[in-house]
């Protein structure tokens, strides 16, 4: 029996159908399950929290939904050693609920992804994030290559990884940097990250490396027809790009 997928839909996720498009497009058994099913929750072998704006990002992004009682189950299983991925406003409720990097307590956050520098405005970019630990440091990761470029696209207002000094610095040390932007060409520099994020950070995984949270958009770069130069017959319909991610997501799900 295939193992199955939930895909969160909080009141105001916004990307749950490309989500799930991509997620089956990669093999997986991927379901959407709305906040008035969370009794089906524990019922599934994974989670994915998409991007959107839960409860309008009220007080601060991810803030309210990390308590909603959808995120009971996920908090459970990820203790089981189920798999969660979030991207963007996914992403804000993992290290809301306190998933990621996993230092602290859950639901008491020890980072926050804020407001975007150096000026506080929505960015939406084209952008690539680098696989910045061994791709066996996470489950979801380990399909990868070594310094793996995934293209995607930030849209978000609050993206900017913010943490005291010394937390940074266990963050660093503790390896649960995932994903650090970059260039296409795969160097890293200040300029690469479009909201000044703290060590450049697009992304994190918890110790025990089966949560991941990602702020940039993988499923809107994932398919062939998303690049004009690479339109070449019958694969404009392929999948693509941001599409490895969950690609080795679902092998990782498989495999558990």
């Amino acid at each position: 029996m295939s193992r199955r997928i939930a895909v969160l839909v909080f009141p105001g996720t916004n990307s749950e159908e490309e989500t799930l498009r991509l997620l089956l497009a990669c093999g997986g058994d991927a379901h959407l399950v709305h906040w008035s099913q969370a009794a089906l929750l524990p019922g599934f072998d994974a989670y994915v929290l998409p991007g959107g704006f839960a409860y309008e990002d009220r007080i601060r992004a991810g803030a309210i939904a990390a308590h909603d009682a959808m995120m009971d189950p996920v908090l459970a299983g990820a203790a089981q050693g189920k798999l969660a991925l979030g991207v963007c406003n996914g992403a804000q409720i993992l290290l809301e609920a306190g998933l990621v990097p996993g230092t602290g307590e859950v639901r008491r956050p020890t980072a926050a992804f804020t407001r975007n520098a150096p000026a506080p405005h929505f960015v939406c970019r084209h952008v690539h994030v680098k696989l910045a630990v061994d791709p066996a440091r996470c489950a979801i990761t380990a399909a990868l290559p070594k310094y793996a470029l995934i293209p995607a696209w930030t849209a978000n207002g609050e993206g900017r990884l913010a943490a005291s000094e010394e937390h940074l610095q266990e963050i660093e040390r503790g390896e649960h940097i995932a994903f650090v932007y970059a260039h296409a060409d795969g160097s890293v520099d200040a300029s690469a990250t479009p909201n000044q994020s703290a060590l450049g950070i697009a992304g994190l995984v918890n110790r025990e490396g089966n949560v991941l949270a990602l702020m940039p958009h993988p499923e809107r770069d994932a398919w062939t027809f998303n690049h004009p130069d690479e339109r070449r017959g019958d694969a404009i319909l392929a999948t693509s790009g941001g599409a490895a991610l969950f690609r080795s997501f679902v092998e990782a799900v498989a495999r558990t």
